[in-house]
């Protein structure tokens, strides 16, 4: 008996949500192995709680996560080392580390005193990892379509170079404007072959892409690296728990019908919140777009 093809069946047999969404009558319940395709995102610059690493790190685990993607600000880089080997010392594959970049701080050929730092934390860790990186809307100020292409090609171009030397990769983050267009990342990694850059898609930052959803998942797919998850409305709250909006389940599939079977990432990202029960509710909610 062939039981690679039988194996194959069945799985196409099954819902497609399968693949995505894990099985379980009470989020609290998740273990690591349910959750092995998942990992929390915007948890450390959105929590009521201000956990410290430590406390962030057990959460973590408490949850069933082995893995994260690290967000921070100014204030957490005196942490970020102690925070990242603490993760590592837990078995919890760090995914992702973010980096904004802003015309006012940081420019072609130089980063940021904030920048400079995290990135001189990752070459002291030997840390491999991948930096999530978006643009500010400044760099783009007053520039057509082909100045704006250009002012992108030469920051990547920096970017990508810098962190290969640490043995990094990088994946572009749409957040806004300009940058935050797909089609328009598309065109950047179009015009750097010689860096092996990916896309990681953002729910929370896509409200304009939802009518273009269905193209625009298959023409990142080729790079795609990871997605974010949110409950998706066109009007109102941007922020929203999974399971709560009106077009993320339809989203949802747009991707897991190019063939992308994750990582996907569960927001924390609500101001004034305890981000362990958002993370939670987030959870719950993708098992409520099973049952529907």
């Amino acid at each position: 008996m062939n039981y690679s093809l039988v194996y194959q069946n069945l799985l196409y047999s099954l819902l497609p949500f399968l693949i995505l969404l894990a099985q379980c009558s009470n989020a609290q319940n998740f273990d690591q192995n349910q959750l092995k395709n998942y990992y929390p995102w915007c948890i450390v610059a959105y929590d009521s709680l201000e956990r410290s690493p430590r406390e962030r790190i057990q959460m973590i685990k408490e949850i069933g996560f082995n893995k994260y993607a690290y967000d921070w600000r100014d204030k957490h880089l005196e942490d970020t080392k102690f925070e990242l080997q603490m993760a590592m010392d837990n078995d919890i594959e760090i995914v992702s580390i973010w980096l904004w970049l802003n015309a006012n701080r940081d420019s072609i050929g130089l980063l940021g005193h904030a920048n400079k730092k995290l990135f001189k934390i990752i070459e002291e860790m030997d840390l491999r990892t991948t930096f999530w990186v978006s643009l500010s809307e400044n760099f783009f100020k007053d520039l057509d379509e082909e100045q704006s292409l250009s002012q992108a090609v030469a920051i990547l171009d920096f970017v990508a170079i810098k962190a290969a030397e640490l043995n990094c990769k990088v994946a572009l983050y749409n957040h806004s404007g300009w940058f935050g267009n797909p089609f328009n990342q598309l065109e950047v990694i179009k015009a750097l072959p010689q860096h092996d850059l990916g896309i990681v898609f953002n729910f929370h930052h896509a409200h304009n892409s939802i009518d273009d959803i269905d193209s625009i998942a298959f023409a990142i797919k080729p790079y795609l690296r990871a997605v974010n998850l949110n409950g998706m409305k066109k009007d109102g709250i941007k922020i929203l728990p999974i399971g709560k909006g009106d077009y993320e389940k339809e989203m949802i599939q747009a991707f897991i019908n190019t063939g992308f079977i994750g990582p996907w990432g569960v927001m924390g990202h609500v101001e004034n919140a305890d981000v362990k029960k958002v993370l939670l509710e987030n959870i719950d909610g993708l098992r409520s777009l099973q049952n529907q």
